[in-house]
């Protein structure tokens, strides 16, 4: 079948809109008729050249729609399904999966490689085959997506805002919940207040943390913190620190989680300058592949006991917690709507991204 997507050719380049065509689903297989994708900024690291794929590649990872059809072998989904896409597979086999780390799935190694599970291509478009982005390639109408990455959601939920829990909501909440343990009483500090940050603001909030620091350079996404439970902003590490240095006592901050639009090495001597003994410092944004050093006093590492850790996916389950935000997304314990600042069609894509770099939008989502 031919669908429209928008497909990136090469690094430093703008997304193409353009009619590809699109293979039927092969074994254990679903073919995806998108709702919504939202637009997250992984996906401009496409563009960037800092996510190692090989071009050409189907951008888009935050999706949701309905199930189109179905390859050999699956079962569990019917045509008409609702379903959210995880950008991260879980085949609920391997040893991670076995322990509870379904974010650490072995087939999530594929995501990065650009054909399917089975090493071929399901896109293609001037007589070249068409990577996808995390095995999805959310930015098309139509697109063949893996069993393994397809979380079925209940009937008539709004998959506009639901597509936004394929990634960013589990990805920050997560940050802050999970791998961040803030817990009731704790002051939580958030560097960088985008889609994932204000997501990590909320986590931070729905714990029960006294104090919730978000740090942005830019006013609109600091005045956009205070909405998702910020109680104080600022500008950079250096104006906050006194502050929270007075909120506290003098004990600094419990966690800092880092989801800035790129993870930077100086930023993590930033963050731990936040936290005091055994804080932990979160690092969720994605950095530069080649930057291999931080800046960190190794001093009050080992004195204060502070950690460093990763967060991929917010250290979430896809099959487990993209239904549970949606069930607290409608009891009113999650903000979706407000995340979304703006709807764009598949055709302003670059548009989009403009709108993000330039710290416009918190969540701008492609609706089909």
């Amino acid at each position: 079948m031919k669908t429209k997507a928008a497909v990136i050719w090469g690094p430093n380049e703008k997304w193409q809109i353009e009619e590809v065509e699109l293979d039927p689903p092969r074994a254990d297989e679903v073919l995806v008729k998108l709702t919504a994708s939202g637009l997250c900024h992984s996906d401009y690291h496409l563009v960037t050249g800092d996510m190692p794929m090989p071009y050409p590649v189907v951008g888009g990872h935050e999706g949701a729609g309905v199930v189109a059809g179905l390859g050999p072998g699956v079962t569990g989904l019917e045509e008409g399904d609702s379903v959210v896409l995880s950008f991260l597979p879980a085949c609920g086999q391997c040893s991670y999966c076995a322990r509870g780390m379904t974010n650490l799935c072995d087939l999530g190694g594929s995501v990065i490689l650009g054909p399917q599970l089975d090493g071929t291509h399901r896109f293609h478009a001037r007589g070249h085959d068409i990577g996808q982005m995390c095995l999805l390639g959310t930015f098309s109408e139509y697109t063949v997506v893996p069993k393994a990455s397809v979380v079925k959601v209940d009937s008539g939920t709004a998959l506009d805002k639901a597509a936004l829990v394929g990634c960013g909501v589990p990805t920050g909440y997560g940050s802050a919940v999970n791998k961040g343990e803030i817990r009731h009483g704790d002051c939580a500090v958030v560097l960088g207040a985008g889609g994932i940050g204000v997501n990590a603001i909320q986590g931070a909030k729905n714990a029960g943390a006294s104090y919730v620091i978000a740090i942005d350079p830019k006013e609109f996404k600091r005045d956009k913190a205070k909405e998702f439970g910020a109680t104080h902003t600022f500008a950079s590490a250096e104006e906050a620190l006194p502050v929270i240095t007075e909120l506290t006592r003098g004990r600094l901050a419990d966690a800092c989680i880092i989801t800035t639009d790129n993870a930077e090495g100086y930023q993590v001597g930033e963050a731990l300058t936040l936290v005091g003994k055994q804080g932990r410092v979160v690092v969720t944004a994605l950095g530069h592949p080649a930057e291999t050093s931080v800046t960190a006093s190794l001093f009050e590492l080992t004195l204060y006991e502070k950690s460093i850790r990763g967060a991929l996916f917010g250290s979430s389950n896809p099959r487990f917690d993209i239904p549970r935000y949606l069930e607290m997304y409608n009891a009113g314990l999650l903000k979706l709507d407000e995340l979304v600042t703006a709807e764009y069609r598949l055709e302003d894509l670059n548009e989009g991204y403009d709108d993000l770099l330039s710290g416009r939008n918190i969540r701008g989502i492609i609706r089909f």
